[in-house]
């Protein structure tokens, strides 16, 4: 498992605002101010979590890294406060773990945690590929070239952070393309929590066979055979999976602790 970074590893994903806007509030009404506080707060909150998550699928935070809020606040120049509201989000999310006396941490999921979610995204994904199948349209197909088109480059330059990324959002545009915005966002927790997993549990993964797993996927569908296309997807999650070291041996005692002769 590649080392924990610090945080320094969490990059602001776009513009941060400041946590309050005091200029101009003699000019509004009060009521308009809090309204602008209120939306300038919770921008500032979901760009936070939405950095820290980038960190976590991107492999540049490990699992059981500590989040110290002191630390992300000077990063993101808020208040500890808004990272708290962050790092609550990040909780519900299965992403972040916040313990008593401890604070909150990368989550560690566990074996069984790790089986949960790929169960649920074989069932989801299966339903959401075969109606894909009959809704995309070809610029969606040329739309999906172009992301593959990105993993290609990516997997080629041996970007581990750029190809993990496109990889995964792979999953994510083939949702937002069936406008269903609740299956989108179903989806990319999902996907998140599948990244954050393989950090802990996955063996030599080749990024090159994902690759070429979702072009036959994409080829599926461009020919509308829904059949195929599911049948694809599940062997794809199915490869996924197997990669992951869910079934650790282990070791008996006596052969790892007897004196060599």
């Amino acid at each position: 498992m590649p080392r924990a970074t610090p945080l320094h590893a969490i990059r602001p994903v776009g513009r941060v605002p400041r946590a309050s806007a005091k200029a101009g509030r003699k000019q509004v009404p009060r009521a308009a101010a809090s309204l602008a506080d209120d939306a300038s707060l919770q921008t500032t909150t979901r760009r936070i979590a939405e950095s820290i998550t980038a960190a976590i699928v991107e492999r540049r935070l490990m699992p059981g890294t500590k989040l110290a809020e002191q630390k992300i606040a000077d990063i993101f120049k808020v208040s500890r406060t808004i990272v708290r509201q962050a790092l609550h989000q990040l909780s519900r999310d299965k992403l972040v773990t916040l313990e008593q006396a401890r604070g909150a941490r990368v989550a560690q999921p566990s074996v069984e945690e790790a089986r949960q979610v790929f169960e649920v995204r074989h069932m989801l994904e299966s339903a959401m590929i075969k109606r894909a199948a009959s809704q995309l349209t070809p610029a969606h197909i040329a739309d999906l070239r172009a992301h593959l088109r990105d993993e290609q480059a990516a997997v080629q330059r041996t970007d581990v952070s750029g190809r993990t990324q496109l990889l995964a959002d792979f999953h994510v545009v083939l949702a937002r393309m069936l406008d269903n915005d609740a299956l989108a966002g179903i989806l990319r927790e999902l996907v998140s929590r599948s990244s954050l997993i393989s950090l802990m549990y996955q063996s030599a993964h080749s990024a090159e066979h994902s690759f070429a797993e979702h072009v036959a996927i994409v080829d599926a569908l461009e020919k509308r055979d829904a059949r195929a296309a599911v049948k694809l997807m599940q062997n794809h999650l199915h490869n996924v999976e197997r990669n992951l070291r869910l079934n650790p041996r282990v070791p008996d005692l006596e052969s790892v602790l007897r004196p060599e002769d």
